[in-house]
């Protein structure tokens, strides 16, 4: 299978391992495309793509710029589309029914998103939706088996709307608990504070799925105290409450089992193992790479009729 895969050049998470991995499993040309590239595809696609050269055509792009460039796409074969903001679509912000609509203008693709109730939504709606979730980069994150000298801790972003639900929640915890939040550089930074957190605070609030920050955190060791997105989305990464992770829904219910953990050193090792292994045999950027190709294998749905194609992108000037 040659697959055109489609990419943002500039991007805040480090994403290349989940890229080798895709690479790994099928034939691929990766294309880095700036920001404006992405605002212009019908130009970049004219000047730097045969489209018949390849079985899909597979995109990883700013999902603004997509849905302003809407009836060019459509005029794309054998397109599926990556994407893990995806849960935007059924949480209140700018983005809420959009990606709903955005795709219901492209019936015939593959979508790919990071959550497992949010895919079941999208099938709900009749969208062809595959469900493989983030995970983390296992080149660059790891356990370093450092001295856990920080109790607990979160690193990450609060600035976004989005994660004003993440900043109410570790707010409530700091005002009653030791609770450090920082930012690191990416890279040998990063890993070497995770490695030193016993107790990651990850609180996804409203987000219905749960984001690259708890991924990481497992695999570097840290026991992960991650807000609960509910059964299904558990069930389906194998998340198991106070075996691999530490489930909660309140600030109540987070101090009870922090309190508990403290109280118990010997479960702290035992979750803290169990989290590590579920990464390192599940949600490893190589892994999940090799997974997006075998998503994208299966027949897609047909398109509109003999000469679907060829008609739209003549009504297209191509």
């Amino acid at each position: 299978m040659k697959v055109l895969f489609l990419v943002q050049k500039e991007q805040r998470a480090i994403l290349d391992r989940l890229y080798d991995g895709i690479a790994s499993a099928c034939e691929c040309d990766i294309r880095w495309l700036t920001g404006d590239e992405q605002d212009n595809l019908r130009k970049y696609f004219r000047d730097h793509v045969k489209v018949e050269e390849y079985d899909r055509i597979l995109f990883f792009l700013r999902f603004k710029k997509e849905i302003r460039q809407v009836n060019f796409i459509r005029t794309l074969p054998n397109l599926v589309i990556l994407e893990h903001d995806a849960y935007q679509n059924y949480i209140p912000c700018k983005y809420t029914g959009k990606f709903s609509e955005h795709y219901r203008k492209l019936p015939w693709a593959r979508v790919i998103t990071s959550g497992a109730v949010v895919t079941r939504r999208l099938r709900d709606e009749g969208f062809d939706a595959v469900f493989i979730p983030k995970g983390y980069d296992e080149a660059l994150l790891r356990n370093e088996q450092h001295p856990r000298d920080i109790e607990l801790a979160f690193v990450g972003s609060l600035r976004s709307v989005a994660y004003s639900g993440r900043k109410a929640m570790l707010d409530s915890i700091a005002a009653v608990e030791n609770l450090l939040v920082t930012r690191t550089k990416s890279g040998d930074e990063y890993r070497q504070t995770l490695s030193r957190i016993r107790f990651f605070a990850s609180a996804d609030v409203g987000m219905g799925e749960y984001m690259i920050k708890n991924f990481e955190a497992m695999a570097c060791g840290c026991v992960l105290f991650a807000f609960d997105q509910g059964e299904e989305e558990n069930r389906a990464l194998g998340f198991v409450d106070l075996h691999n992770i530490v489930l909660y829904r309140d600030l109540p219910e987070f101090r009870a089992k922090l309190q508990q953990l403290r109280e118990q050193p010997e479960l702290v090792e035992t979750i803290s193992r169990n989290g590590q292994a579920l990464a390192e045999q599940h949600f490893t950027f190589g892994a999940l790479g090799r997974d997006i190709v075998e998503a994208m294998r299966p027949p897609l749905r047909p398109c509109k009729g003999a000469g679907w194609w060829e008609r739209l992108r003549n009504a297209a000037g191509l």
